[in-house]
């Protein structure tokens, strides 16, 4: 079936450079069932269910003389295998090998010519453990046409749900003729969006991204103003690193109920702590008013979720599916982590007051794991604002309080990769399941070499206000 983009995926189409890929990624560390986790069992799941994402069955194809938005067309060529790939590390391959491979991936760009995502079963974990990295790109995840491929893999129980059979039959392609007669009556019948179409794809994403994204200036006050200089701002690499955090939830359930707060507070006051010791180990000078100005886009369900994540846990629960972002100036330089969690709480009831929603009317799927398509949203809500106005990005979604598995192989840990933003060289994005909260850490190779002193920052800034809640 041919369609053709919305403004705003072509907007993050045309906005990816070779140093600034715009793919979302998500990271499962699996226990494989008895028998092993067999790569052609992978596959025939993978197959299965992608018909309930059309469009990771379609690929890309742009419009002469950049006469239109490029459309989604069927592709006809399609090869699961090239999609799901297998990789290995050396037996027994230790975490640190893992995210190191995971740093590769995600610095390489998504083939354009095939449908923009790729599946990597990664064998040979210390223990016996597998991983499976999805990497999809922004423009192909909107959370309403087209859902993230995880939140239709994972399964609540060992035995794969049972999905009826279909046949794919895919459409003609259209040819360049077709498709450029079509964009010329596109432009008689609407002019302005044959300017638009041009302007986006000659690059000019900062003034067609007002006309498609009707966010910009309706922040909170702190969007007045540029955010504050960094260390995080940085021009980037084609290069990254990645590392990860896994903390128990109960801590933060804990400081959540001694202060009022929600958990989503409690979450960006650590960030805040690890941000000031991260500075302070690099020697940059801090005094009481500084702060580092972060984008968070909040995703909240259609439904109450199950578990105990309805609450106010790890975001505010909003009545219907949308995604609403703001910004919060985080309180770096305040050495008091009560104080700092304070600063945050008190701006986020502001933001309550004063939001500016974004509706995502995302499908979320209980049954899945919808936090893969919350962060793929967050991701494209956040790039519609210039990146003059925050330091970094952090997404956090929630996901079920219970076990999943992917077939058969039982999901011990699900960690979030967002994308690097031009002149920013970290982003941070988290997903409680099962108990835990999950932290994915990108950061520019060149610019943030030391993201592993912030990972273990992370710990300490945690353990730091939990004993001031005491």
């Amino acid at each position: 079936m041919t369609s053709r983009m919305t403004a705003q995926d072509a907007s993050f189409y045309y906005l990816e450079t070779s140093n600034t890929p715009m793919h979302i990624g998500s990271l499962a560390i699996l226990e494989p069932p008895e028998g092993g986790l067999e790569y052609e069992n992978v596959v025939r799941l993978v197959e299965k269910r992608l018909p309930e994402v059309a469009r990771y069955r379609q690929k890309v194809r742009e419009v002469a003389f950049g006469l239109a938005r490029p459309v989604w067309v069927d592709d006809r060529d399609f090869d699961i295998t090239y999609h799901v790939r297998r990789s290995a590390l050396p037996r027994p391959g230790s975490d640190e090998q893992l995210f190191d491979l995971i740093a590769r991936l995600i610095s390489r760009p998504l083939d354009r010519t095939r449908p923009l995502w790729e599946m990597y079963l990664v064998e040979g974990l210390a223990d016996g453990r597998a991983a499976l990295f999805t990497k999809s790109h922004s423009a192909l995840v909107d959370g309403e046409e087209s859902l993230e491929i995880g939140q239709v893999l994972f399964d609540r129980t060992p035995e794969p749900r049972e999905v009826p059979e279909e046949l794919w039959m895919p459409e003609q392609e259209p040819s360049d003729t077709a498709l450029l007669v079509g964009a010329l009556a596109g432009v008689v019948a609407r002019p302005g969006e044959g300017v638009a179409a041009v302007r986006t794809a000659l690059g000019d994403f900062a003034s067609t991204v007002a006309e498609t994204v009707d966010v910009v200036g309706r922040l909170a006050r702190t969007a007045a103003q540029s955010a504050p200089e960094s260390p995080l701002n940085a021009s980037i690499s084609r290069s990254r690193r990645f590392t990860v955090v896994q903390s128990d939830l109960a801590p933060y359930r804990k400081i959540h109920a001694r202060y009022g707060c929600t958990i989503n507070d409690v979450v960006l006051a650590v960030i805040a702590g690890a941000l000031r010791y991260w500075l302070l180990s690099r020697g940059e000078p801090l005094t009481e008013a500084t702060t580092v100005r972060a984008m968070v886009p909040m995703s909240v369900y259609t439904q109450e979720p199950e578990g105990p994540v309805g609450d106010g846990d790890t975001i505010r629960v909003h009545p219907q599916g949308e995604v609403s972002s703001f910004l919060v100036d985080l309180p770096v330089g305040e050495p008091n982590a009560v104080v700092r969690l304070s600063h945050i709480s008190h701006a986020g009831e502001a933001y309550s007051r004063q939001r500016r929603r974004i509706a995502a009317q995302t499908m979320i799927r209980l049954s899945g794991f919808a936090p893969a398509t919350m962060h793929a949203v967050g991701a494209r809500v956040a790039t519609g604002f210039s990146q003059r106005m925050f330091n970094l990005m952090i997404t956090n979604a929630p996901g079920p309080q219970h076990a999943l598995y992917l077939a058969g192989a039982r999901v011990l840990a699900m960690y979030p990769v967002s994308p690097l933003l031009k002149t920013q060289a970290l982003s941070v994005a988290l997903t409680s399941y099962d108990g835990n909260i999950y932290y994915g850490l990108n950061a520019d190779r060149d610019a943030m070499p030391d993201v592993d002193v912030l990972a273990s920052l992370l710990h300490e800034s945690l353990e730091e206000l939990l004993d001031a809640s005491r």
